[in-house]
């Protein structure tokens, strides 16, 4: 039986091929979750004032990979002392945020952030943001899969291959075969 996941770290483009190196994870899908506007699209999501964050949904199976691994895989592969943006991207559609499915998940991140601020492993504190995901939205198709179908662009040359990199030497035992 599988179970969903849901994160915001910046563009979705990067961190949806960065979850699609792990085994266990069945299904990574691009989309808008966080805010008030219904059926947003793209350009809507882009001017800031739906409130919604690119996230991506993932299908995974907990039996091969726990919510405690993608959280730890998340918390790596973007930066969440960035408040409203990652790299480039500037706005609050790029914040950081984990959108629960339920009680355990919340706790879990919650958990795993007060370690990370305990831990100080970062100069500034975590804004991350944990909330329930209430409605999630799935992006446009030219927006799912965007790396494996431009592996050439510029922006995921830059941004996406190289968090696809880090999840490959760091988490080595748990990328696909």
């Amino acid at each position: 039986m599988t179970e969903q996941a849901t994160f915001g770290g910046g563009c979705f483009w990067c961190i949806e091929a960065a979850f699609k190196e792990l085994d266990g994870v069945h299904e990574v899908t691009s989309g808008y979750a966080g805010g008030h506007t219904a059926n947003p699209s793209y350009r809507e999501v882009c001017t800031g004032n739906t409130g919604h964050a690119e996230v991506v949904q993932l299908e995974y199976d907990p039996e091969v990979i726990s919510y405690d691994d993608l959280l730890e895989v998340f918390f790596t592969v973007h930066d969440p002392t960035q408040l409203n943006r990652q790299g480039p991207d500037v706005g609050t559609q790029y914040r950081s945020i984990v959108l629960t499915h339920d009680d355990e998940q919340r706790e879990l991140a919650e958990s795993y952030i007060e370690a990370l601020d305990e831990e100080g492993g970062y100069d500034d504190e975590v804004v991350t943001e944990v909330e329930p995901l209430e409605t999630f939205y799935r992006a446009e198709e030219n927006h799912q899969d965007y790396f494996e179908k431009n592996p050439q662009d510029a922006y995921c040359s830059m941004h996406a291959q190289p968090k696809i990199e880090k999840v490959r030497e760091k988490f080595q035992e748990k990328v696909k075969a």
